[in-house]
Formats: structure tokens, sequence, C-alpha cells
């Protein structure tokens, strides 16, 4: 059984369904990674499973639990965090102060964790007293991870998390979820870089709107002639 299931989903915006039944699951110590075209209800599939949208049919499960009635902040008490695409960082805030920020539900000491994070990405710990809005968006979209798993999470949900970077952020970011993984957390990323996304996801889910078109992993959606045709470039 997988960590965390959003299973059968239906729902939207207003009356129109974006999700039809799509099913997306994630297990611990495991990447794994949404991908398909505009408007395939990807982001849309992430924030239901976070509470940022109530389904119409369906359910979404953390371990054993369903936790569909949760409101987000009920989730990140369970041990979710979620990291949307933009306006993700304090911009007035220090690096620092924005790693704090993201350890406001803990009542313990947090600075092995903190320490954890600077590890992780050496950068924010020179700029950890320069405000976030002062970096680039590489740099914003670490203190955004970085925030995320200040919380302690069991579940690190990812939206977009290369958008608007240079390959080689990209390719460093993607280490550095490789390592996030390898502690034993659940990673469930949505990518517009389906190709490299793949890489690295145990397995992928091709949205088309709004229902499960392939589920494989990712060597096997790769190696795919019709989704490296229809959904990679050829």
């Amino acid at each position: 059984m997988s960590y965390l299931t959003g299973n059968d989903m239906h729902g939207g915006y207003g009356g129109a369904d974006i999700l039809r039944g799509c099913t997306i699951t994630v297990d611990r110590g495991e990447v794994a990674v949404v991908v398909g075209p505009n408007g395939a209800g990807k982001t849309t599939a992430m924030k239901a499973m976070f509470g940022m949208l109530s389904l119409r049919q369906g359910n979404v499960k953390l371990g054993d639990r369903d936790i569909s009635n949760l409101s987000p902040q009920d989730r990140v008490k369970q041990g979710m965090a979620f990291v949307p695409q933009t306006s993700n960082v304090f911009t007035g805030m220090t690096v620092e102060e924005n790693l704090e920020m993201g350890a406001f539900i803990r009542e313990d000491d947090f600075s092995q964790t903190m320490e954890h994070v600077f590890d992780l990405f050496p950068v924010l710990k020179e700029k950890r007293n320069q405000p976030a809005g002062e970096l680039s968006g590489g740099q914003r979209q670490q203190v955004a991870v970085g925030r995320a798993l200040m919380t302690n999470p069991e579940v690190l949900m990812l939206d977009e998390p290369t958008a608007g970077v240079s390959p080689i952020v990209m390719d460093e970011l993607f280490d550095r979820i490789l390592e996030i993984k390898a502690t034993g957390i659940a990673i469930l990323m949505v990518e517009q870089n389906a190709r490299q996304a793949l890489n690295i996801a145990d397995k992928g889910f091709v949205l088309v709107t709004g229902e499960n078109r392939f589920t494989d992993t990712g060597e096997a959606l790769l190696a795919s002639p019709e989704v490296r045709r229809s959904f990679l470039g050829g």
C-alpha cells in the first residue's frame, strides 16, 4: 500500500470537473512524478491531495487514514508539505527567517533540521542573512524547498520546482531531491520538464484531461515509444 493516495479523484473549479477519475500514489522513500500536457490537471490533482480543492468524488488517504476532509493546515500537521510554483518565499524576510517560518508547527528544537537544510543547500547558509527577494530564481526555489523540509514532513509535494531555472540549476535541484528521497521522505512532483523528471522517478503518472493515460515506472515511461512520441517530443 502506498503512503499517500489520491484515489479516483473528480473535482475542479466552479461547475466543471478538471479531474476525471485520476489516481496518484507515492510511497515513502520514493519519487513519483506527474506529467502531461498543459491543462491536463497535474497541479489541480496535487492541490486536491493537499486539501486546496474539494473533491466531488474519490478520496485522499495518508497511510490508512482518510484525510479527504482535512484542511491543508491539518494535513501539514499530519506530515505533508507543499511547495507551490510561484510566490513561495517571503521576499522581505531573510533566508534564515524564511526557514524559521517553516518550523511554525514545531515545538521542539529545530536547529538540527536547519543544519540539514544548509547541508543540502550550502548557498543558503552562505546567504542566510540576505533577504530572499534578492536571491536568484533557483536560490529562491531552494529556500522554498528548505522551508517545507523545516516542518519535518513525511510527504514533500513540489509543483513545478524547476520552472524558470537554467538546466544546470535544474540538474542540481533534482540531485537534491534524490538526497531528500534517500532520507525516506515520499516525494510527489508535478513537472513540465517531463523527460528529466522521469529520469529520477520511481513511478510516473501521465495525465490527459484529468485522467490517467499512462502509469508505470519512470524508466518504463521513458522507454515507451507512445509516451515519447506524444509527451516527450519524440
